[in-house]
């Protein structure tokens, strides 16, 4: 007995006629739309960020909407990775992606190298970082600019 399968002409059509259409990214999100930013939302995040496992913190830091006060707070934050988080962060302000430049940790630095959103005078200052890894980063970054 073989634990070869082969399927008719019949049961080929049928697995292709009900094969899985593939969405847009457009298209999924429609489908599913994230929730509401809410107040208590809001207020959870705020709870959260004062939170003593630095873990929890990171997903604060990681959140698109955490109030700025908050990305401010955390930004001072003794936990490298949660600054880290910080860094790659899209939407925290500019003002405050500019503070973690002279962050003292490398991991930190390099988020915020590979971080789109980064004003060009951060990436300037980057550029000339002490650490090989951070300007190695920024030149990576910059090639992929040039490239596209």
């Amino acid at each position: 007995m073989s634990c070869i399968r082969f399927n008719t002409p019949a049961q080929r059509q049928a697995m292709r006629d009900h094969a899985p259409v593939m969405l847009t990214p457009e298209e999924a999100a429609a489908l599913h739309p994230a929730p509401a930013v809410t107040e208590s939302k809001i207020a959870r995040l705020r709870l959260l960020a004062t939170h003593e496992n630095p873990k929890i913190r990171e997903s604060v830091a990681s959140s698109y909407h955490a109030p700025e006060d908050l990305f401010e707070a955390l930004a001072h934050d003794p936990d490298a990775g949660v600054r880290a988080c910080l860094a790659r962060n899209e939407s925290v302000p500019c003002d405050i992606l500019r503070s973690l430049a002279d962050d003292e940790s490398e991991t930190v630095r390099g988020w915020l190298a590979v971080n789109f959103f980064v004003p060009a005078d951060v990436m300037d200052r980057l550029a000339d970082d002490a650490s090989d890894t951070v300007r190695s980063l920024v030149r990576w970054k910059s090639e992929l600019a040039v490239a596209n």
